[in-house]
Formats: structure tokens, C-alpha cells, sequence
């Protein structure tokens, strides 16, 4: 159970910052970006919601377990795997979280035609926050594979964030009546 009862410490004023296991990094170390980067997804997806509470529960919904997913994932990430003895067991992305996802999108997927163009980020305000959470999550996806090419990363932790940005792409198509308000790219439209 997490408590927090202060809020400051003063124990990151020297620029490093306490991973899950207590072992301290420099802020600007790759797994405390990946995991900002994940923390900002979060945020994104909280103004997406602002959107969707009202009319799309169905969305809403899924959108308030990745919410908590996420959380799930910085955890995940805030503690390496070692085989120190942490005194507990530390929290995983599953391969049930990531099934969950791509069954949403399946579902969601479903309603939609298919496309002829690449879509811009637009339409509705719903839709519009789903595409900067798509373009975020696609970040901390980059900065999560760049650090498995340096360090022991979850798996399915690497796959979560893949599917996510697939599943916030069709839900802005979703949200935009289905993709018949989606914005259309054409291609040297402006020559």
C-alpha cells in the first residue's frame, strides 16, 4: 500500500531520484524518462477523459483501466528486475493487461471502415487529446525499447505501450462518428 504523507524529501535536490529497488539514478537516466514518459501518457489520457466522461461510456471506461494500467507500467518500470530480495513482489505488466487491449481494439475496430488515407489528428476534442496520447505513448514506447537494448525490460510491459498507441488510434476514429469525421490527409493538397 503506498502512503504518502509528505510530499517533498529534499533526497532528489542532488538531480537523482529512488527506484522501486532503493537504488538511486540521476533523473535524466533513460528508465526514469521511460517511466515520466508513461507518467505523462497518464496525464494525456486524463485530458481525453475531460471528453468522454459524458456520452462515451464505453470508451470512458476502457480508458479509466489504462489509467490505472499505466500506473501498473511505471511501477513496473520504476523497479529493474534483480535478484536482490526487495522484500516484496514487484508489480508487472501481464499478458492478460495486453490481451485487454487488443481486445478493446478489435472491438472498437469493428464499427469503423477501412481507410484510404493516413488520418489527421483532429475531429472532435475527444478525439484530437486521443491522437497527442497516441503520439506520447509512441515516445515512451521508443524510450522503453531503447532501454531493453541496455537493461532487463518487461516484455509485456514493451508490448502494452505498442498496443496502446494502436488502441488510442482507432478509439479517435471511433469518436469521430465512427471515422466518418475523421480529418484526411491529401497528400500535396497545399502545392
Amino acid at each position: 500500500m503506498v502512503v504518502l504523507n509528505k510530499i517533498y524529501t529534499k533526497t532528489g535536490d542532488d538531480g537523482t531520484t529512488a527506484l522501486g529497488s532503493g537504488e538511486r539514478r540521476p533523473k535524466s537516466d533513460l528508465r526514469i524518462e521511460a517511466y515520466g514518459t508513461v507518467d505523462e501518457t497518464n496525464a494525456v489520457v486524463g485530458l481525453v477523459r475531460l471528453h468522454t466522461s459524458d456520452g462515451q461510456v464505453e470508451i470512458d471506461t476502457i480508458l479509466s483501466r489504462i489509467q490505472n494500467d499505466l500506473f501498473d507500467l511505471g511501477a513496473d518500470l520504476a523497479t529493474p528486475e534483480t535478484d536482490k530480495d526487495l522484500g516484496y513482489e514487484p508489480l508487472r505488466i501481464t499478458d492478460g493487461q495486453v490481451e485487454a487491449i487488443e481486445k478493446a481494439i478489435d472491438d472498437l475496430n469493428a464499427d469503423l471502415s477501412p481507410l484510404r488515407s493516413f488520418v489527421l489528428p483532429g475531429g472532435s476534442k475527444a478525439s484530437a487529446h486521443l491522437h497527442l496520447a497516441r503520439t506520447v505513448s509512441r515516445r515512451a514506447e521508443r524510450l522503453m525499447v531503447e532501454l531493453a537494448s541496455r537493461e532487463k525490460v518487461n516484455p509485456a510491459a514493451v508490448r502494452y505501450m505498442n498496443r496502446l498507441s494502436d488502441f488510442f488510434f482507432v478509439a479517435s476514429r471511433s469518436l469521430n462518428a465512427n471515422g466518418e469525421q475523421d480529418v484526411l490527409w491529401v497528400p500535396g493538397q497545399n502545392r
